[in-house]
Protein backbone atom coordinates (compact mmCIF):
# COMPACT_ATOMS: atom_id res chain seq x y z
CA UNK A 1 0.00 0.00 0.00
CA UNK A 2 2.34 2.62 1.23
CA UNK A 3 6.03 3.13 -1.64
CA UNK A 4 9.06 2.30 0.28
CA UNK A 5 10.09 6.12 0.16
CA UNK A 6 6.94 6.40 2.36
CA UNK A 7 7.83 3.59 5.18
CA UNK A 8 11.67 5.16 5.03
CA UNK A 9 10.10 8.48 5.31
CA UNK A 10 7.53 7.44 8.67
CA UNK A 11 10.92 5.58 10.13
CA UNK A 12 13.16 8.90 9.80
CA UNK A 13 10.61 10.98 11.53
CA UNK A 14 9.79 8.35 14.51
CA UNK A 15 13.89 8.85 14.75
CA UNK A 16 13.92 12.64 14.95
CA UNK A 17 11.27 12.40 17.50
CA UNK A 18 13.52 9.91 19.90
CA UNK A 19 16.03 12.87 19.30
CA UNK A 20 13.63 15.01 20.63
CA UNK A 21 14.17 14.83 24.28
CA UNK A 22 18.01 15.76 24.14
CA UNK A 23 17.31 18.68 20.97
CA UNK A 24 20.59 16.93 18.99
CA UNK A 25 20.63 17.43 15.21
CA UNK A 26 20.72 14.86 12.98
CA UNK A 27 22.69 14.11 9.56
CA UNK A 28 21.47 12.52 6.67
CA UNK A 29 24.38 9.63 6.97
CA UNK A 30 22.89 9.38 10.50
CA UNK A 31 19.70 8.82 9.66
CA UNK A 32 19.82 6.31 6.96
CA UNK A 33 22.22 3.92 8.85
CA UNK A 34 19.47 3.73 11.99
CA UNK A 35 16.89 3.31 9.66
CA UNK A 36 18.58 0.98 7.51
CA UNK A 37 17.85 3.00 4.29
CA UNK A 38 19.82 4.39 1.24
CA UNK A 39 21.48 7.75 2.40
CA UNK A 40 20.69 9.30 -1.25
CA UNK A 41 16.79 8.64 -0.94
CA UNK A 42 17.28 9.89 2.85
CA UNK A 43 18.42 12.77 1.67
CA UNK A 44 15.43 13.37 -0.82
CA UNK A 45 12.74 12.55 1.40
CA UNK A 46 13.87 14.43 4.55
CA UNK A 47 13.91 17.60 1.87
CA UNK A 48 10.47 16.86 0.64
CA UNK A 49 9.32 16.18 4.29
CA UNK A 50 11.00 20.11 5.21
CA UNK A 51 9.24 21.50 2.69
CA UNK A 52 6.00 20.28 3.73
CA UNK A 53 6.96 21.48 7.38
CA UNK A 54 6.94 17.93 8.76
CA UNK A 55 10.50 18.62 10.35
CA UNK A 56 12.62 21.36 10.56
CA UNK A 57 16.17 21.66 9.50
CA UNK A 58 19.26 24.21 10.21
CA UNK A 59 22.44 24.61 8.23
CA UNK A 60 25.94 25.27 9.38
CA UNK A 61 28.72 23.75 11.63
CA UNK A 62 25.78 22.32 14.35
CA UNK A 63 23.05 22.07 11.73
CA UNK A 64 20.96 19.23 10.83
CA UNK A 65 17.04 17.75 10.58
CA UNK A 66 14.97 17.51 14.03
CA UNK A 67 11.26 17.53 14.70
CA UNK A 68 9.64 20.66 17.57
CA UNK A 69 7.05 19.51 19.71
CA UNK A 70 4.42 20.69 17.59
CA UNK A 71 5.47 18.74 14.87
CA UNK A 72 5.61 15.18 17.67
CA UNK A 73 1.94 15.98 17.68
CA UNK A 74 1.09 15.80 14.08
CA UNK A 75 -0.97 12.98 12.53
CA UNK A 76 0.81 9.73 10.48
CA UNK A 77 -1.43 10.52 7.68
CA UNK A 78 0.47 13.64 7.20
CA UNK A 79 3.34 11.68 6.40
CA UNK A 80 1.53 9.64 4.20
CA UNK A 81 0.14 12.64 1.97
CA UNK A 82 3.56 13.96 1.53
CA UNK A 83 5.14 11.47 0.19
CA UNK A 84 2.74 9.04 -1.43
CA UNK A 85 -0.57 11.77 -1.81
CA UNK A 86 -4.12 11.44 -0.77
CA UNK A 87 -4.47 8.72 -3.57
CA UNK A 88 -2.93 6.11 -1.56
CA UNK A 89 -6.38 5.53 0.16
CA UNK A 90 -8.76 5.08 -2.69
CA UNK A 91 -5.92 2.86 -4.74
CA UNK A 92 -6.94 -0.61 -6.28
CA UNK A 93 -4.89 -3.11 -3.87
CA UNK A 94 -3.95 -4.65 -7.75
CA UNK A 95 -3.09 -1.21 -9.47
CA UNK A 96 -6.09 -1.66 -11.89
CA UNK A 97 -7.11 2.02 -13.10
CA UNK A 98 -10.36 1.75 -13.21
CA UNK A 99 -11.03 -0.44 -10.46
CA UNK A 100 -14.60 0.73 -8.42
CA UNK A 101 -17.36 -0.70 -6.70
CA UNK A 102 -19.17 -1.18 -10.09
CA UNK A 103 -16.05 -2.58 -11.62
CA UNK A 104 -14.22 -4.18 -8.82
CA UNK A 105 -10.84 -6.32 -9.25
CA UNK A 106 -10.64 -9.51 -7.84
CA UNK A 107 -9.10 -8.18 -4.57
CA UNK A 108 -11.72 -5.12 -4.42
CA UNK A 109 -14.23 -6.23 -1.92
CA UNK A 110 -11.28 -7.57 0.67
CA UNK A 111 -8.92 -4.58 -0.01
CA UNK A 112 -11.35 -2.12 0.31
CA UNK A 113 -11.79 -2.26 3.79
CA UNK A 114 -8.15 -2.94 4.96
CA UNK A 115 -7.39 0.38 3.10
CA UNK A 116 -10.03 2.45 4.75
CA UNK A 117 -8.92 0.26 8.28
CA UNK A 118 -5.17 1.73 7.15
CA UNK A 119 -6.30 5.38 6.52
CA UNK A 120 -8.34 5.31 10.19
CA UNK A 121 -4.86 4.16 11.27
CA UNK A 122 -2.75 7.03 9.89
CA UNK A 123 -5.52 9.52 10.91
CA UNK A 124 -5.85 8.78 14.43
CA UNK A 125 -2.01 8.15 15.49
CA UNK A 126 0.30 10.84 15.89
CA UNK A 127 4.18 10.74 15.65
CA UNK A 128 4.77 10.91 19.00
CA UNK A 129 2.43 7.91 19.62
CA UNK A 130 4.78 5.81 17.16
CA UNK A 131 7.72 7.01 18.95
CA UNK A 132 6.80 6.38 22.41
CA UNK A 133 6.04 2.74 21.23
CA UNK A 134 9.92 2.62 20.03
CA UNK A 135 10.88 4.71 23.10
CA UNK A 136 9.46 1.99 25.10
CA UNK A 137 10.57 -1.34 23.56
CA UNK A 138 7.19 -2.04 22.13
CA UNK A 139 8.60 -1.60 18.54
CA UNK A 140 11.63 -0.83 16.95
CA UNK A 141 12.96 1.35 13.70
CA UNK A 142 14.87 -1.66 11.97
Amino acid sequence: MLSLTCKASIKAVIFLASKHDSAQKSGIKEIAEVINENEHTVGKLLQKLVKDKIIKSSKGPNGGFFISEKQMQQRIIKIVESIDGKSVFKKCGLSIEKCNDKRPCALHYEYKPVRELFQKMCTQNRVIDLYQNVRSGKAHLS
